[in-house]
């Protein structure tokens, strides 16, 4: 699916400093926001950029201004060589290989390979930085394959593909349409860039794919953790559960940040609910663990996010290529920015985090769709027997939730050593990343199927009016779902009951009705 400019187009800085995860956000929803490179910037970049052109004047050996790349970096090019060795780096780097990444990934990927070069330490010129800018403008997408990527010497094969249809090779979108890369630059009136000294090093080092996926993805879980409050609450009401464990004395005993923001989001989510009131004194001495321990599992999963959250949100600004030049001392150094194990330890973390909530979730649905465990119907059917109801809707949220656990494998403990045991320790994070945003769909559908049983689970005490949060949700899911009668074709209301999760609807009519954001 490509993305269309649409209106209004938020403006984004470049200047290094200044980019938030949120500012990505509006990729998510098909939007390209507006790019501007700061004075600031212009300058900075200027003054790296005569570094590297005094460096190269000089005659001097520096990695990466005059030498080859990784195992041969002590082979000297001569100077009227560094023009084509540019080109060649980027070219014999185009090995990604699978499906092509999400027209926002790419799209964040340049957007933050931009922000990078705008700190002004790559040495790249002003006039590149701009015609990228123009064309991104002008509805230029390169398509770059997902997979190839060790995040080591940072994502060299996707920030490869992704500068080579600047150059005017590989594939790109122009209109939403695949095409060659040279033809889409020929149909905007563009030549095919060429590079100089330094420039192909400075565009496929770094670790902006990570980030672009990983980052989008993270906005993703964002809202998972919100939407995990405001469904679980009408899974409690449906399931005729206690209010109780969300007291807030019981959330300062245990002193958990995340315990406190999901006990809270309760109350307020279940304010005015008759249902709660009508069975204070009924029989059952304590709810099942997947209501009774909400705060502490959603809270940890909070927990997670939080940390994750500050982790690749600080990444967004950083420097992340190979060498670094300093022109206020003159300096060129060669270090490791580029490595991407600061990313993938958080992002595996972060995708372990959630396969939780797809669990508790799972189990939230057993206790709905099970007589022996709801007191309501079997598998929330009117007809049991005659009728099958929702009892596979559970089977495949147990699929989703058993799928999580393997892509819960940590891609961070592993590495392969790779450029001939020059880059002798790996990140993988590139692979953390691209199994976070699986586990993200999975999670969005298994909490649309809860989504999709609990509202029909409350079919079933519609004498009792729901709590203001469980009210607006109830509305929405009826707006693309009918209640389930009589048996039919399930599929679509499952997709629908996911959709609304994924959009960020469930969210949003949740805000709606207790009149504040919910606390992530």
């Amino acid at each position: 699916m490509s993305l269309p400019l649409a209106a209004p187009r938020p403006t984004l800085i470049l200047d290094g400093q200044s980019l938030t995860l949120e500012s990505l956000a509006p990729l998510l929803a098909g939007v390209r926001p507006r790019l501007v490179l700061t004075q600031r910037a212009r300058e900075a970049m200027g003054a790296a950029r005569a570094q590297v052109e005094a460096t190269v004047e000089s005659g001097a050996v520096v990695y990466g201004l005059t030498t080859g790349f990784g195992r041969l970096k002590s082979v000297a090019i001569a100077r009227g060589d560094l023009a084509a060795l540019q080109q060649n780096l980027v070219l014999s780097h185009c090995c990604g290989v699978g499906e092509p990444m999400a027209d926002a990934e790419v799209l964040a990927m340049l957007i933050l390979r931009l922000n990078g070069l705008a700190r002004g330490h790559s040495g790249v010129r002003v006039e590149l930085v701009e015609r990228w800018i123009e064309l991104y403008e002008a509805g230029f997408l390169p398509l770059v394959p997902r997979q190839g990527s060790v995040g080591a010497s940072g994502d060299l094969a996707p920030l490869a593909h992704l500068a080579a249809a600047f150059l005017g090779h590989g594939q790109a979108k122009l209109g939403g349409r695949p095409m060659a890369a040279a033809e889409a630059l020929r149909r905007l009136g563009h030549r095919p860039l060429a590079l100089e000294a330094k420039e192909g090093l400075a565009l496929i080092n770094g670790t902006e794919a990570i980030k672009a996926v990983g980052g989008l993805a993270l906005l993703r879980a964002k809202n998972l953790v919100q939407a995990a409050d405001a469904i679980g609450a009408l899974s409690l009401e449906a399931l005729l559960g206690s209010l109780t464990p969300f007291d807030p004395r019981l959330a300062e005993l245990k002193g958990h940040a995340g315990h406190r923001r999901t006990a809270a989001n309760f109350r307020a989510l279940l304010a005015e609910s008759a249902v709660l009131a009508s069975h204070a004194d009924c029989d059952r001495v304590q709810d099942p663990y997947c209501l009774r321990c909400i705060p502490q599992i959603h809270g940890a999963v909070k927990a997670a996010y939080e940390h994750v959250a500050a982790v690749v949100s600080g990444e967004l600004n950083a420097v992340t290529d190979n060498p670094v030049l300093f022109p206020d001392t003159d300096e060129v150094l060669s270090a490791g920015l580029f490595h991407g194990q600061p990313l993938s330890i958080p992002l595996d973390y972060l995708g372990l985090s959630l396969c939780t909530l797809a669990n508790v979730s799972e189990r939230r649905i057993e206790q709905l769709v099970n007589p022996d465990l709801s007191r309501l119907p079997a598998f929330l059917t009117p007809r049991p027997g005659l009728n099958s109801g929702l009892m596979i809707a559970q089977v495949a949220a147990a699929a989703l939730a058993s799928e999580n656990k393997v892509h819960a494998h940590p891609a961070s403990v592993d590495t392969v050593p790779t450029s001939a045991n020059q880059e002798d320790h790996v990140s993988m994070g590139m692979t953390a990343a691209r199994k976070l945003v699986t586990i993200v769909e999975n999670v969005e559908r298994v909490l649309g199927i809860e989504y999709l049983c609990a509202g029909q689970a409350r079919e079933f005490h519609r004498e009792l009016v729901s709590g203001v949060g469980p009210r607006a949700l109830e509305a929405l899911l009826r707006t693309r779902v009918a209640p389930l009668g009589e048996d039919r074709f399930l599929h679509p209301d499952l997709i629908a009951a996911g959709d609304l999760v994924a959009s960020g609807a469930v969210v949003r009519s949740a805000e709606a009705a207790i009149g504040r954001p919910l606390e992530a």
